[in-house]
């Protein structure tokens, strides 16, 4: 088992520059696509991810010192650090049924797909972990491998239920034909924004409130396009951060650069998805008398949208001060904060765009994320413990918004607690 583990975590330590190049190979050659053409799909996409990530990195590079300037200059002291999902995904990976997981959940979605329970095809083999992580919640708290599969597999359903649901969605706002998005955190967060950003759009007055990337930009000119949108949040954050001239301009650079390059390389991605999708079309249509499919992938190919990102970099701020008035929290939102353009592309592309109900939607989803947070720290910290890894400096409980603020990890924790009190 160990060994199986250890050969498991090389290849996922690879990340998903070449594991989804491998697996857009295999799957485009199932798709007689031909090799030559499988081949340049998988390694444009590849390229894509590595784009992807580097604008990311440099979102969580800024961000991550941005927020922790905020919490010393505005004094907070809050008893329950947020890892963010590198550490989660990290003590997911660590747990010992994780290893077993991967092939059971690749199993049950192929399943789920011959029996016509679902249209994704989920090949995003690097957020299983968002899966995994709910195998590691029963399994810290029952002891039970069986229980851990499970809560595994319950949370992997809830997925892609809701991939399926939001692919139209998906395709018509995002442009990503063919395409679902399984990531385990953007579903999870969905539910509660969908629905506030509905009741939102219910309420007299505000819901006349519109304000989409689009329509800025027509108001406000070049001060409305997503780039200068950027450097005028990023400027905003420096200044809450107390930064110096030169780094509250280096922050608003950042930002706008962030705004700017994160569509086109989405757009690079895309270019190696569609011969892919057009090959599964295709063959499914001769095949399965024109049966709908969809590939499963990152929610990153949303995130780089100018009204998502525009909404998330507000919630950054709002996310800290919710943490310090909401009575009962006790989670100081750090290593996530760069996650939550993740969490709440559902719910923009839900309102279309509108970032007025986008931005009151998100504020309560992150409210009760927080709630669910604190609530999910002794279990996120006897995972951290079980996995023998450190604390953080001057943690005494840890958590995450990614994997403690997830409802439906939150569910899966419930139910853990409430079947080994009964069982």
């Amino acid at each position: 088992m160990d060994k199986l583990l250890a050969g498991v975590q090389y290849v996922l330590n690879l990340g998903p520059t070449v594991i989804l190049p491998i697996a857009i190979l295999v799957i485009g050659l199932i798709f007689r696509t031909g090799f030559k053409k499988a081949l340049k799909s998988g390694i444009t996409i590849g390229i894509g991810f590595v784009g992807i990530n580097l604008v990311i990195g440099l979102l969580v590079d800024n961000l991550g010192p941005a927020a922790q300037h905020m919490v010393e200059r505005f004094g907070l002291n809050l008893t329950v650090i947020d890892i963010g999902w590198p550490g989660a995904a990290a003590l997911s990976w660590a747990s010992p049924v994780a290893a077993i997981l991967i092939p059971v959940c690749l199993a049950v979605n192929i399943l789920l797909i011959v029996l016509k329970a679902t249209k994704t095809l989920d090949i995003d083999i690097w957020n299983y972990w968002h899966f995994i992580s709910a195998g590691a919640t029963g399994y810290v708290i029952t002891g039970s491998w069986w229980f851990a599969i499970l809560c595994a597999i319950l949370f992997q359903v809830a997925t892609l239920f809701v991939a399926d649901k939001m692919a139209p969605m998906v395709q018509k706002f995002y442009g990503l034909e063919g395409i679902s998005l399984p990531t385990g955190s953007t579903a999870a967060f969905a539910p509660i924004g969908i629905l506030v950003g509905w009741l939102v759009a219910k309420i007299p007055g505000i819901k006349n409130l519109h304000a989409e990337p689009e329509t800025i930009q027509k108001r406000f000119g070049v001060f409305g396009e997503p780039m200068m949108m950027g450097v005028i949040l990023g400027i905003v954050i420096g200044l809450l951060a107390g930064y110096d001239i030169g780094g509250v301009l280096k922050i608003g650079i950042s930002m706008g650069a962030v705004m700017l390059l994160m569509p086109r390389m989405v757009k690079i991605l895309m270019e190696g998805l569609i011969p892919i999708s057009e090959a599964a079309r295709t063959f499914l249509q001769k095949r399965y008398g024109g049966r709908q499919l969809y590939i499963g992938l990152d929610a990153a190919l949303a995130v780089g949208h100018p009204a998502v990102m525009s909404t998330a970099l507000m919630l950054v701020p709002i996310t800290l001060f919710l943490a310090v008035i909401l009575p009962g929290n006790k989670v100081l939102p750090f290593g996530d904060l760069a996650t939550i353009p993740f969490y709440i592309a559902f719910v923009v592309g839900s309102r279309k765009g509108n970032i007025v109900h986008s931005l009151i939607a998100g504020t309560v989803m992150i409210a009760l994320s927080l709630y669910m947070a604190t609530n999910f720290a002794e279990a996120h910290t006897q995972m951290m413990q079980g996995a023998q890894f450190k604390m953080p400096k001057g943690a005494t409980l840890i958590s995450s918004l990614d994997m403690g603020g997830n409802l439906f990890n939150w569910i899966i924790l419930k139910f853990a607690q409430f079947w080994h009190s009964v069982f």
